[in-house]
């Protein structure tokens, strides 16, 4: 993957909770353990105004209903440097009609797209076979968990099978386990564990296992069935908790109530790995058939765990071949008889146990992410033959205000190929001073407003070629500072500039990146601004932090979803603001003891 350094997953992650989030957190995981020279993040879409506080991974957030978002994370890809994208797909996740919001993102990027497909429908909406063709025409690889999957894509939606890479769910790598070793953590020592995990919603069955309970016990009185998971956030914000309530009156009115027990937790990996090694039977008592991927049954199956699960396509291929055992929807006789046939046949739950866990060992995450580093090989390889799509980076075009005749006279007269003198005698440049990123800062932000006042932006837009070519010239990628003094005969007189230059500078990037729609000026602001931001936070100068600050401001214009910029500018304006609390008294309100040099640009930043 030599070729492939910058990886970007676009789905859910954690702490989200729902099975998409802790899916791409696990391969965004494995992919950088197995492959640690990548740089992988995430963009994960979010379901609520103030997201989620996600890890340092997560580097631009999406909004679910709003599609200027997705346009934006576009924008932000392209500009990026990304080798490939690896989007999670699953129609509830994404805005719009059966989530076609995605569609506007994925027709603007520029780079290989490998979709994996979570859900694959035998009988879609026409809105959801539309959006589907559209994300295959979109992907150069598309991913199945399953083999049914494989199969309705090429006979449901004529997917060619070549453009299609099954990959099994990924599973964490677990010890082949006594399921008694841990029972006594759980207080469940000496009892027959039956289970169910996951985020609990209405079409899990669970009824089912409880209506089967009674003709259990009656042969197993020591067997307690463990139910574990919070219920479904969506499911809870709409329904609250009416699903549990229903689960708790039918044991309490079958009189079963002692044996059935809730841990309503979203359970962390750990734990849950502990939960699931405890089972003795594992059972998914799901209601419909049109399942294509379960990460439960998959974990469950790659814990060596005895499984008994309702037919639904994903269970009838990972339990085939004496890996588990299927008993009809809705039918809680047939399944208390084979719990019963299990519990009382050691020999045989063991043998389904043993060939459950032997077949896991191909679905380990790093297996797993292995076989996604082939798929991304393969997109990278085709999309080189495919023509891309026409990309366009779109200005943000502000309304003109009423402001005096603008002459750019001067500041032409002052640029020469190289940038902006620092100095002028009368009306000429003084070339004794030579040329500083302070000034050539200063200009860039001057003409890229410029050209967004003119009729005629060109004489600006030459001037700001000058002078973004001056600051990334300056810039030292060596101590992630730029230089600020050359003398006229283009020599550095220094290795690193004040503190002041280096927030200017930013603030120039940042206005370039926010206000200009060349795609080249973009690419270089966008390198310049990202290596250069962090050293702002190093910077004692609270007019570096009020520059940078200016700088964010700007680059958010276009990039609103980055964490990381919004991260800085609240560390930034914490500092800014300190400063104020440190120096103002009830006579002086101020962030300084004195007042100097560019004062205003204190308070206009915060």
């Amino acid at each position: 993957m030599k070729e492939i350094r910058k990886i970007a997953m676009i789905g859910n992650h954690l702490p989200r909770q729902c099975g998409i989030a802790t899916f791409t957190t696990d391969l965004n995981n494995a992919i950088k353990q197995v492959y640690p020279e990548s740089t992988c993040f995430v963009l994960p879409v979010n379901d609520r105004e103030n997201g989620y506080d996600y890890p340092p991974e997560v580097r631009f957030e999406l909004q679910e209903k709003k599609l200027d978002s997705y346009q934006r994370a576009a924008d932000f890809l392209n500009l990026s440097n990304v080798d490939i994208v690896c989007l999670q797909h699953e129609y509830g996740i994404f805005g719009g009609p059966s989530g076609s919001y995605i569609l506007h993102l994925l027709k603007e990027l520029r780079m290989p797209v490998v979709t994996t497909l979570h859900t694959i429908l035998r009988d879609p909406t026409p809105d959801q076979r539309k959006v589907l063709l559209q994300i295959a025409e979109y992907s150069d690889r598309l991913v199945s968990i399953s083999r049914h999957g494989v199969d309705f894509l090429h006979e449901i939606y004529n997917v060619p099978k070549r453009k299609v890479d099954f990959i099994p769910h990924g599973i964490p790598d677990v010890p082949f386990m006594d399921p008694n070793f841990n029972k006594d953590r759980f207080c469940v020592e000496g009892k027959l564990v039956l289970m169910t995990f996951g985020l609990l919603s209405a079409n899990k069955g669970i009824e089912t296992v409880i209506e089967a309970l009674p003709n259990i016990i009656s042969r197993h009185p020591n067997t307690v069935y463990l139910i574990v998971g919070a219920t479904h956030p969506s499911v809870l914000l709409h329904e609250g908790e009416t699903y549990r309530m229903s689960l708790q009156r039918k044991a309490e009115e079958l009189g079963v109530k002692g044996h059935v027990i809730f841990l309503n937790n979203f359970v962390a990996l750990e734990q849950l790995n502990e939960l699931i090694s405890i089972a003795d039977i594992y059972i998914t008592p799901y209601l419909n058939e049109a399942q294509i991927s379960s990460g439960t049954l998959a974990y469950t199956v790659g814990a060596g765990k005895a499984v008994l699960s309702t037919p639904y396509w994903y269970a009838q291929e990972l339990l085939a071949g004496g890996r588990g055992v299927l008993f009809p929807f809705r039918n809680p006789g047939v399944l208390a008889a084979e719990v019963c046939r299990l519990l009382d046949n050691e020999a045989e739950r063991h043998a389904i146990r043993k060939r459950a866990y032997l077949y896991g060992r191909d679905m380990i995450w790093p297996e797993v992410a292995k076989c996604y580093i082939k798929s991304f090989e393969r997109a990278h390889t085709e999309h080189r033959f495919i023509k891309p799509s026409r990309f366009v980076v779109k200005s943000l075009q502000e309304k003109r205000g009423d402001l005096p005749a603008l002459t750019l006279k001067h500041l032409r007269l002052l640029t020469d190929d190289t940038g902006i003198l620092q100095h002028a005698i009368h009306t000429i440049p003084n070339y004794h001073e030579g040329y500083c990123t302070d000034d050539n800062a200063r200009a860039l932000i001057v003409s890229s407003l410029a050209s967004e006042l003119e009729t005629d932006p060109e004489p600006a837009r030459k001037l700001s070629a000058r002078y973004l070519a001056f600051m990334h010239y300056a810039f030292n990628p060596e101590n992630g500072r730029f230089r600020n003094f050359m003398n006229y005969q283009r020599q550095w007189l220094e290795e690193a500039g004040s503190d002041d230059s280096h927030g200017r500078a930013i603030w120039a990037l940042g206005t370039v990146l926010g206000r200009t729609a060349s795609l080249s000026w973009r690419s270089i602001a966008i390198k310049l601004f990202d290596q250069a931001l962090p050293a702002a936070i190093e910077c004692s100068s609270s007019r570096t932090w009020a520059f940078s600050l200016l700088g964010i401001h700007e680059y958010l214009r276009s990039f609103e979803g980055d964490r990381l910029a919004y991260q800085i500018r609240d560390q930034l304006a914490a500092q800014l603001f300190q400063a104020y609390r440190d120096n103002k008294t009830d006579e002086w309100l101020w962030f300084e003891n004195i007042l100097s040099y560019s004062n205003a640009v204190l308070p206009h930043a915060l």
